[in-house]
């Protein structure tokens, strides 16, 4: 599968459509490999032919020239595979080619699967988003994610909107289902696991249309609005941080991440502070009570406490901690560790809104990356419906040049 690599093959039409997306694929030697491993290359020249929203079999048939014969049963292992979301609606069926990231990056390792070499992938993959990717990635000023809160750590004075609130958020979906942590699965197969320990399977949450799909596909179990906030309680146990996608309006997922394996924490860590959209509220150490043991460094998902920098204990008993407003994700994972009591959570001032739906989420990070045609103001409306509701959206306006 890898002989049209570094070639003008369907490897490179995908990436140049892939790079439609808000988040594109920073272009590679090790990203032309990946993409040769996860498509072959009739399913890399279909999947560069696809439009920007959802479209059936026949304008599939059109744009590629290919029968339905040889298409359908190509799509349906696409869909197996992770390369693109297949949704019924009234006795059709809609295609949606996914981004690379978050998109089919992540489905390579949401199941135990013998058709891929995980082990190549798993490196490959690495070395990719840490050589090629982070910029692209974290490179608009709206993250694609936001960090949610510990609900139960913050004061009852203060006021926590719904859309914080991550059991409010599965209460709210409709569907749900749970499934393995990507990048923990993804370590395993560079022989490494988890420095907290926290579980691979059962433990990341999918919701609405795209958890119907995860379920149908074999990439989640469908679980119960008690199942799955039990979910969130076990990670709870781990000091993990929940991550949602970056909107008001029925988010997708709720993933459960750990400092060590989670590449979007890492990329807090490499300096990106904003790279995951905060809490309004702030983690805060009370000198008085704290005694600098440094249980909480751990239990910090982006390491945004520490000891003062430049300040000098003459003895022991006068250590303190210290939280990094800009870097800490105001998520409380950090809350329950401190054995003195001595980290609470606290609102902050002038937080930024998140934009109320996936649409408004990619129109800002489109515009902020300056990809967007003159005519999008009339055509966000209906574009990339799909993802949000899991009813196609008709003819849509494309967002962005073809």
């Amino acid at each position: 599968m890898g002989h049209h690599l570094g070639s003008k093959s369907s490897i490179v039409t995908l990436i140049d459509r892939l790079n439609k997306y808000p988040i594109g694929l920073v272009d590679s030697d090790k990203l032309r490999e990946i993409l040769s491993l996860l498509f072959d290359e009739r399913e890399a020249f279909v999947a560069s032919r696809f439009p920007l929203e959802e479209a059936t079999l026949t304008e599939l048939e059109r744009r590629t020239g290919m029968s339905a014969v040889i298409l359908v049963p190509l799509l349906d292992r696409m869909a197996d595979k992770g390369l693109v979301m297949d949704m019924p609606y009234n006795g059709v069926t809609y295609y949606l080619l996914l981004p690379g990231l978050i998109g089919f990056f992540e489905f390579t390792f949401m199941k135990n699967r013998s058709d891929l070499p995980l082990e190549r992938l798993a490196l490959l993959m690495r070395e990719y988003l840490e050589e090629s990717q982070a910029g692209e990635f974290f490179g608009s000023k709206t993250p694609l994610t936001r960090s949610l809160l510990y609900e139960e750590h913050i004061p009852v004075t203060s006021e926590v909107t719904t859309y914080d609130r991550a059991r409010e958020i599965i209460r709210e979906a409709g569907f749900g289902a749970v499934g393995m942590c990507y990048c923990r699965h993804k370590k395993e197969h560079l022989n490494e696991t988890c420095d907290k320990g926290a579980p691979v399977d059962g433990i990341c949450i999918s919701l609405g249309s795209a958890a119907r799909f995860m379920a149908r596909r074999g990439f989640a179990e469908e679980k119960s609005t008690d199942e799955l906030l039990a979910v969130l309680d076990r990670a709870m146990s781990f000091n993990l941080t929940h991550i949602t996608d970056n909107i008001r309006h029925k988010p997708s997922f709720i993933c459960n991440c750990c400092s060590c394996c989670c590449e979007l924490l890492a990329g807090v860590q490499m300096g990106y502070s904003n790279g995951i959209a905060k809490t309004g509220f702030l983690a805060v150490v009370d000198t008085s009570s704290c005694t600098g043991c440094g249980v909480c460094f751990r239990a910090c998902n982006v390491k945004a406490i520490a000891m003062p920098a430049g300040v000098v204990f003459e003895q022991r008993s006068d250590r303190y901690a210290v939280v990094a407003a800009d870097v800490c994700l105001g998520c409380g994972a950090c809350i329950s560790s401190c054995p003195q009591s001595a980290l609470t959570m606290i609102p902050v001032a002038g937080r930024e809104l998140p934009p109320l739906k996936r649409k408004d989420l990619y129109f800002k990070i489109l515009k902020e990356k300056r990809r967007l045609t003159p005519f999008v103001v009339s055509g966000i409306k209906k574009s990339l419906r799909t993802l949000l509701s899991g009813k196609p959206s008709g003819k849509t306006i494309p967002i962005i040049k073809e």
